[in-house]
């Protein structure tokens, strides 16, 4: 495995991040008497999912499981949907704790002590029996609720000494609600209509507070949840529905009704996080905006690393100015291997590469200074 690469030390730079101006008294000191960290709780789907889904029956084998994912930084498939890490990878490193065992992946309290990532690739933010009733259908059964019932069981595995014991687990840990919603807006997207999707919003922030909820409600004083993606530069959607001049944002070149619907979801997420604030002062609620990082390196991809085809997968199939087709996905037979990920932003038209990743953690980064 190649060697991790640490930037160094910046304690207060982690302070940042996860939105806190002081220590957490039941927190564990650190260096300077700072608050410091001992794990990550994971929450999403696969932009952060790092091995539940290879494990989880409806997904095992699946695209993530089989060359060339992982092959930048791994070397082999790593159950992760990249060519290397995730942005959960990256916060790991940058807060100095353990990378979380996926929830699948473990059995014991021992197993989760250090964290615990419970994302799965594929999973929504909504039940999927809600997603039935507006006409949508998703192909993976593990949606937010899921998830959070899966953090109940580890917390009573974790805390079965005393109330205590459990505010010192939850003060001690960050909670990261990566990009979660994205399937539930990519199926009503397929199989229904615009106006569809956009409805849904209202939903899907829903199903992310009630996950707060539990979170807050559990002791958790630390949270960092990530805004959607601009849907509508996503090669995989450009490559689906083409459209006329006049559908495209002509500073990127996406689809401009899809980033709508994403600008709709990260203005209600950052109305709702306010008003979470408000109900529990004390309590670190940061927003991590990753949409803006996007649209600005597919707008000026030389201007951050990236190749002159921002709008194109890099693994796969297809050709043209979105390299996109589902016969020949990434990993799938007759599929083009990716000479060089790092000059791409999507590895495979749907998920960012490690470069990409890396970019968009720093942005994260700066966003909340």
């Amino acid at each position: 495995m190649a060697k991790v690469s640490r930037p160094p030390p910046a304690v207060a730079l982690v302070l940042v991040l996860v939105g806190l101006v002081a220590a957490v008294a039941d927190a564990a000191p650190g260096p300077r008497g700072l608050t410091r960290y001992t794990r990550v709780f994971a929450f999403g789907n696969s932009l952060t999912d790092t091995g539940n889904a290879a494990i989880f029956p409806a997904t095992a084998g699946g695209p993530f499981t089989r060359p060339p994912y992982g092959q930048t930084y791994f070397g082999q498939p790593s159950g992760r949907a990249s060519d290397g890490r995730l942005i959960i990878d990256f916060l790991a490193d940058e807060l100095r704790v353990p990378q979380p065992t996926p929830y699948l992946a473990g059995r014991t309290a021992a197993d989760f002590l250090n964290g615990t990532n419970f994302a799965v690739g594929g999973a929504t933010a909504l039940d999927p029996a809600f997603l039935v009733t507006k006409g949508i259908m998703s192909f993976v059964p593990i949606s937010l609720s899921n998830q959070t019932s899966w953090f109940q069981n580890v917390l009573r595995l974790l805390n079965s000494s005393s109330v205590y014991e459990q505010r010192k687990v939850m003060a001690s840990s960050v909670f990261y609600v990566g990009e979660i919603g994205l399937n539930d807006y990519f199926f009503a997207l397929n199989s229904n209509s615009v106006d569809v999707a956009v409805s849904l919003v209202p939903h899907v922030i829903g199903a992310i507070r009630s996950a707060l909820t539990a979170m807050i409600a559990a002791g958790a004083r630390t949270v960092v949840v990530t805004g959607m993606l601009p849907i509508g530069c996503e090669p995989q959607q450009l490559a689906l529905f083409p459209g006329g001049p006049g559908d495209y944002d002509p500073a990127t070149g996406c689809i401009a009704r899809f980033n709508e619907i994403a600008e709709r979801h990260n203005l209600a997420l950052r109305v709702m996080l306010g008003e979470l604030r408000l109900a529990h002062p004390g309590r670190s609620l940061s927003y991590a905006d990753i949409y803006r990082a996007v649209t600005r390196a597919v707008a000026s991809p030389t201007l951050y690393g990236f190749g002159g085809m921002p709008l194109a997968a890099c693994c796969g199939g297809g050709g043209g100015p979105y390299n996109f087709n589902f016969t020949t996905f990434c990993s799938a037979p007759g599929s083009a291997a990716c000479a060089d990920p790092s000059k791409s932003i999507s590895w495979d038209g749907i998920h960012f590469t490690e470069a990409a990743n890396r970019f968009l953690t720093r942005a994260m980064l700066k966003g909340l200074l």
